[in-house]
């Protein structure tokens, strides 16, 4: 049975070229660094009993979303594309502010 899988994946992969196998596990990994960001979040919360967003959140948030914004170029999908590209500016003003502020308290 698991041969029978396996040979119908392989199968199956064998219509995808080489550039659709790589621009799918950049935005799989895209979206797996995205998703690491609530868990990354969660898990601090929980940790310091307060809701609370870490700096890693933002950077998570930046290499997910501009991994996912290439992978949304490549399918021409303009929803995606405006999604994922005003998160990122959403993304990289929070980290200006953080270290903004950082500074100043220097």
């Amino acid at each position: 049975m698991i041969n029978f899988i396996l040979n119908k994946i392989e199968e199956a992969c064998s219509y995808i070229s080489n550039t659709e196998t790589m621009m799918v596990t950049v935005g799989c990994i895209g979206q797996t660094i995205f998703t690491l960001r609530f868990l990354v979040q969660w898990l601090q919360s929980e940790i310091i009993r307060k809701s609370v967003i870490p700096l890693s959140f933002w950077y998570l948030s930046i290499s997910g979303g501009v991994l996912l914004f290439m992978y949304a170029l490549w399918r021409q999908d303009l929803v995606f594309i405006f999604g994922q590209g005003t998160g990122i500016l959403i993304y990289i003003r929070n980290l200006w502010i953080i270290h903004k502020e950082r500074k100043k308290n220097r």
